[in-house]
């Protein structure tokens, strides 16, 4: 058990050990789970998200970063950045693609998404609606507590379930601006904490994509979330809950353990021992249900700094290198 000096009024590693994290099972989908993301699926890929390639912002390691923008479901206008390759011969095509999303609270900037996992590879770092100045919507909360409520009164209706579309979309975006990916079966999706619930419940629907690392996914059973207090959107929900207890039934469709039974692409989870914000036994739960191969690297803590942390995301960016190399350049 990992424990770390803190003044939450809670125990961050909730009392399990390792070996008790990892035997935490997914909740069951509810019969129509499957149906109800493949139809939204089906109307992202209809969307035509018409993508504009923005002025150059910088260039560093190997990539000339540059903004984007594209149009995702319900007609909305989204922005963020492509990464170009730089270091490759005028006209060679990109070797990889990827999809990156966020954490909660967005993006300012590419930030230390890049350098990319790969050499010769592209990607677009998009920030979904209501997050971050490029992804602000009207009528939509731009802070975690207030965004992860927006319309949960209805499964129809929850931004959770806009936010996976606008990822898909940005995917069709970043292979209209990269024509030479469509097709090749290298396209990878990473995402951190918000952005790795958001992975879990896109990926198991989307064929064009190869392989996933999630980093502390959060989503991860809710009916297990409900129960633990956090700093994270999660103690909002719960706040939620406790006074529209109804809730519950919606949340059954936005369960990113859930949806990893159905995951059936390679997966590398790193899942952290200690978490105030995004509990442990939920981001365990996304790695326990994955239904394809998959590789688990336990982390100390997230969501905190602690001594020899660097090193630590030393070891994650070289894993992540390791797991992408050899699922993308097949």
């Amino acid at each position: 058990m990992t424990s770390f000096a803190h003044d939450y009024p809670f125990d961050p590693a909730y009392g399990h050990t390792l070996d008790r994290l990892r035997t935490i099972p997914a909740p069951p989908a509810p019969d129509d789970f499957a149906d109800f993301w493949l139809e939204r699926y089906a109307a992202a890929r209809a969307v035509a998200t018409d993508p504009e390639l923005g002025p150059l912002e910088e260039e560093r390691d190997g990539v000339r970063i540059h903004r984007v923008s594209y149009t995702s479901v319900g007609g909305v206008r989204l922005g963020g950045w492509l990464a170009l390759p730089a270091d490759t011969d005028p006209g060679e095509p990109a070797r990889h693609g990827f999809v990156i999303g966020h954490g909660y609270g967005g993006r300012a900037e590419p930030g230390p998404d890049v350098p990319l996992p790969l050499p010769a590879s592209a990607a677009i770092l998009p920030c979904v609606r209501g997050m971050g100045e490029r992804g602000r919507v009207a009528g939509i909360p731009d802070q975690a507590d207030g965004h992860v409520l927006h319309g949960i009164a209805s499964r129809d209706t929850y931004v959770i379930g806009d936010c996976v579309a606008d990822l898909w979309c940005a995917a069709s975006a970043l292979q209209e601006l990269v024509p030479e990916l469509a097709g090749t079966g290298r396209l990878g999706y990473l995402g951190e904490s918000f952005g790795g619930g958001l992975g879990a419940l896109a990926l198991p629907w989307d064929e064009r994509f190869a392989a996933v690392q999630l980093t502390v996914p959060t989503f991860g059973n809710h009916p297990l979330r409900l129960t633990l207090p956090c700093v994270g959107s999660g103690e909002s929900v719960r706040g939620h809950h406790g006074e529209h207890p109804e809730v519950t039934e919606v949340l059954r469709y936005f369960d990113a353990a859930t949806a990893a039974a159905f995951l059936e692409r390679p997966a590398l989870v790193a899942a952290a021992l200690f978490d105030p914000a995004v509990p442990p036994p939920g981001q365990f739960a996304v790695h326990n249900a994955l239904a394809g191969e998959r590789e688990l690297l336990v982390v100390p803590a997230g969501h905190f700094l602690y001594e020899g942390m660097e090193q630590d995301i030393a070891e994650l960016g070289k894993a992540r290198r390791e797991f992408f190399g050899k699922w993308l350049e097949r």
